[in-house]
């Protein structure tokens, strides 16, 4: 399909079933013709947005970029995104400082928003409202409100969205324990055991002058008015360096008023992966019960709010136990003895995944390996693991696609219709999970969930499944 049938028919639903392909690449995609290579913009120019259109850079022509800081726009400038003129080099992208100007572009056809988290619901509704296809970092909301509401837009607008959950495409780690799972390997699931690592700690970070290159009123967005706050000590070189410590940037994770901390952070990919495995990402599945065994926050909490405001307030030691109407219990740690990764124990034997490898004698048994550093195997060398976990079980992630990266999975829907790997239903249905663990931690109380009504069992823990919104950058409606 060249990008002028595109334009056309690119909505849900509306072009065949492809045929299955399996680790075939991105042929497919590189072999459009310049002329017809989607045209794609870049929201949210820091490490992270920037690493995202590298991927797709080539893939798609990146035309414009956006940022509330002038320097990370310079940045992506000159990062070699772009389309590539007749000399071979990258153009250069627009770079407008209001996002807004950039979706009314009408030649666009796609985003990325790279953007810390408390805006990200916002930009991916108006895209969609503006007719382009999304491709959002995790995680996708900040509170269950904001679940509700992106998953009435994308029933209504009809865009593909791809969440960054890029564990759902890790093809030798996370993808083969979900299918252990999926083929009884384990035997009958138990327990898990979901290991974040700790949250972020500071001290008092001093207030500061905003940096003239940043729009801090709009970066705060629907947030509350606050002192910039930043320390004297610097990450990274040149225009794009940040504060070690401070209210903005990298380091937003470290707020409640921007992020869930470890909850919303490794949290979006892990619990993720577990509800994936235990077949919970659907509508109105999940827990029950989320019961904090230990909650520790940088500061002070009153009513579920810090009593301190210069110094980081997500939760950093955590012990909390989701329980499923199965019996399954998933205890959600700051610490374990494997460390941060997933350990899935089950009737006939456990096995841990982190980032790196998979480890444990069911794992072994059906021709899993590690190499001499300890990562993990590829699946390609390994072919007893192939007869036991075969391409067809790698099928039911990519619904029919080829089986391909994230980014490319996104490009590819976006040509053929059909649902992304990280669709927005089933994420959300993850992200319920991971706002409710914020909201026992906050008010350190039992939280009673009812998935099928989306509603808490008390009027305390109800107050925090949505947020104010700051007058002049609240939500989109739905029209």
């Amino acid at each position: 399909m060249n990008r002028r049938e595109f334009i056309k028919q690119s909505v849900l639903g509306t072009a065949a079933v492809s045929v299955p392909y399996f680790f075939t690449g991105v042929q497919s995609v590189q072999a459009q013709a310049p002329s017809d290579r989607l045209r794609m913009g870049l929201i949210g120019c820091g490490g992270r947005g920037r690493y995202d259109a590298s991927i797709s850079n080539g893939l798609t022509d990146i035309v414009a970029v956006s940022d509330v800081d002038s320097n990370f726009l310079e940045a992506a400038q000159q990062s070699g995104l772009g389309k590539k003129g007749a000399d071979g080099k990258a153009i250069p992208p627009e770079a407008y400082k209001d996002y807004r100007k950039l979706l009314d572009r009408k030649d666009i056809d796609c985003i990325i928003v790279g953007t810390p988290d408390h805006w990200h619901t916002k930009i991916t509704i108006e895209a969609i409202q503006a007719g382009k296809h999304v491709f959002v970092e995790k995680p996708l909301t900040l509170t269950i409100e904001e679940n509700q509401l992106i998953r009435e837009a994308c029933k209504k607008y009809k865009k593909i969205v791809q969440v960054g959950s890029q564990r759902r495409c890790d093809r030798d780690t996370f993808m083969v324990a979900i299918m252990m799972c999926w083929k009884g390997m384990l035997g009958d699931i138990k327990r898990i055991v979901c290991d974040l690592g700790p949250g972020r700690t500071s001290g008092s970070i001093p207030k500061t002058e905003v940096p003239e290159a940043l729009d801090y009123d709009m970066w705060l967005g629907q947030a509350p008015v606050a002192d910039y706050l930043a320390s004297k000590e610097m990450v990274g070189t040149g225009k794009t360096a940040r504060p070690q410590y401070g209210r903005s940037h990298g380091e937003f994770r470290g707020w409640y008023e921007y992020n869930g901390g470890k909850f919303t952070d490794f949290g979006a990919h892990f619990i993720d992966s577990v509800m994936l495995a235990l077949n919970e990402a659907g509508p109105g599945q999940g827990p029950t019960l989320i019961k904090p065994l230990m909650a520790e926050h940088n500061v002070p909490f009153k009513d579920g709010y810090p009593t301190i405001a210069d110094r980081y307030n997500t939760a950093c030691k955590f012990q909390i136990e989701c329980h499923f109407p199965s019996g399954v219990v998933m205890d959600v740690c700051s610490q374990s003895p494997d460390g941060v990764g997933i350990l899935f124990e089950g009737t006939k034997g456990k096995i841990h995944v982190n980032l790196e490898r998979i480890k444990g004698k069911p794992y072994e048994i059906i021709g899993g390996a590690a190499r001499e550093n300890g990562h993990a195997k590829p699946y390609p060398e390994l072919p007893e693991l192939q007869k036991n976990l075969t391409l067809d079980d790698y099928a039911r992630f990519y619904k029919g696609k080829k089986i391909e990266s994230h980014m490319q999975n996104f490009i590819t829907c976006m040509r053929e219709g059909g649902e992304p790997v990280s669709d927005v239903d089933s994420t959300v249905q993850v992200m319920h999970v991971c706002h409710l663990l914020g909201i026992a931690a906050r008010l350190n109380k039992e939280i009673t969930w009812n998935p099928k009504t989306e509603k808490t069992g008390d009027a305390e823990s109800m107050k925090f499944l949505a947020r104010e919104q700051r007058k002049g950058y609240e939500n989109p409606t739905l029209t």
